[in-house]
């Protein structure tokens, strides 16, 4: 029976993996047993997918990231190149910590920017967006935009991936598709 996806030969897909219709993995990726990957993704070259991973569809994820157990990403995600995930709080070679990692969420639509670290037990929120080589170790909020070392809230994005410009009312509209925004207390509302 042929895949109603698309994987590159020099791909190395193992058994059990789950791979949705229309997506594509392309040169020297890894996709591991017993990982769920949505319809419609794109995995770029030389990306893993570690067992128990769920990504949801249309994820898009670029050249050189490792995904390992313990991280979910919603639809819509997008994972800049060489972004890094943690799962283990405290590694350490000589121990054995499988029964330790921890889960990292990655909310819908949400951005993760080139060469970012994200720390393991975090949830990065709806539409969230985090600057290239941002490090982030704590929860990140709905629409936020966090840079820096440790990465610092600098903002809010709208759905499209806009920068919100909030009047004095709370209320912003996208540049990009035109969309209004309010914020109230202290979180970003579509209206």
């Amino acid at each position: 029976m042929k895949a109603d996806y698309f994987a590159h030969e020099s791909a190395v897909i193992d058994e059990g993996a789950s791979i949705g219709a229309g997506t594509k993995i392309w040169h020297f990726s890894h996709i591991m047993p017993d990982c769920e990957i949505g319809t419609n993704c794109n995995i770029g070259q030389n990306v893993v997918i570690s067992p128990n991973v769920k990504l949801g569809r249309n994820v898009k994820i670029q050249n050189n990231v490792s995904v390992y157990t313990g991280v979910i990403c919603e639809d819509d995600v997008f994972l800049g190149p060489s972004c890094v995930f943690t799962n283990v709080s405290i590694p350490r070679s000589a121990i054995n910590r499988r029964s330790e990692y921890e889960q990292t969420i990655v909310r819908k639509g949400a951005s993760i920017g080139a060469n970012a670290t994200i720390v393991c037990g975090v949830e990065i929120g709806q539409y969230g967006f985090i600057g290239a080589g941002a490090v982030v170790t704590k929860d990140v909020p709905a629409h936020a935009l966090v840079v820096g070392n440790p990465a610092r809230q600098l903002g809010w994005m709208s759905r499209a991936g806009y920068r919100l410009h909030f009047d004095n009312s709370g209320k912003a509209k996208c540049e990009g598709s035109g969309e209004l925004y309010e914020l109230r207390d202290g979180a970003v509302f579509l209206l």
